[in-house]
């Protein structure tokens, strides 16, 4: 199946586990893959692999704390591969701390990072979909932004705040032919959640308390995000917008 053929999708975090994960899903469904990581060893990385595979892909360097780094990015993918058809919005960043024990610098990168970022590429992206009539974005949240998390407070008020923020950008934007969707994943194996296993006490047994708590029994990989991404940036959700999906094994469960 090749759900994308010709279209060009920007994922942010692209370098990394669900980001990473996510590209090569798409480059294997026949998408112009921009990969935008601020790790741009990351981001070549993974590009080239798609590319191996036989797909197409780029790699691009994106702050997206940066405005002007953002812009950059954006030109320079559209330039080469053609409008962004698809965003994902996945990059993001955390500190594990009891909200108390943090510090007002750490808010300040957190917010940065894992709200304003996400803003500073609508910003820069939304004006070109609303002008040809058609647009998918794709927000990963988290489901701290859902049920909250100990030790991530500041990290699941922005997550929170994605997701508020995409109800209304769906609102504004479906008379555009643009839908905004969000994906909130529980525990995952990725980078992120070996930060937060160290902050814990015991990283053996905060892992064996999540699996127990998990009704599928495992802690997610990155490749259980691609399909429920794919599924909102396809035609096959032209008619869902606004919408909040949890994939997270069944550790939370919302009707």
């Amino acid at each position: 199946m090749r759900r994308f053929e010709k279209k060009t999708v920007v994922v942010t975090g692209g370098g990394g586990g669900i980001g990473g994960a996510t590209c090569h899903r798409f480059g294997g469904e026949g998408a112009n893959v921009a990969v935008f990581d601020v790790n741009a060893e990351a981001a070549e990385k993974v590009s080239g692999k798609i590319c191996a595979a036989g797909g197409i892909a780029r790699a691009y360097r994106c702050d997206i704390t940066d405005r002007a780094s953002v812009d950059q990015a954006v030109a320079a993918a559209e330039a080469e591969l053609g409008p962004i058809d698809v965003l994902v919005n996945n990059a993001g960043w955390d500190i594990f701390k009891p909200f108390t024990r943090t510090d007002p610098k750490d808010w300040d990168r957190l917010i940065a990072i894992n709200l304003t970022g996400a803003l500073q590429m609508h910003h820069a992206v939304l004006p070109g979909m609303v002008a040809r009539k058609r647009g998918r974005i794709v927000n990963i949240a988290s489901d701290a932004a859902r049920v909250g998390s100990s030790g991530e407070a500041v990290y699941a008020a922005c997550k929170g705040g994605i997701v508020a923020f995409s109800k209304t950008i769906a609102r504004e934007h479906s008379r555009h032919g643009v839908t905004v969707n969000v994906v909130c994943p529980g525990p995952t194996d990725t980078a992120l959640f070996a930060d937060y296993k160290q902050g814990a006490g015991n990283p053996e047994k905060l892992v064996e308390a999540f699996t127990r708590s998990i009704p599928l029994g495992r802690i997610g990989q990155p490749d259980d995000l691609p399909g429920a991404i794919l599924f909102f940036a396809s035609d096959d959700a032209a008619y869902v917008t606004g919408q909040v999906l949890s994939v997270s094994g069944g550790l939370t469960m919302n009707g």
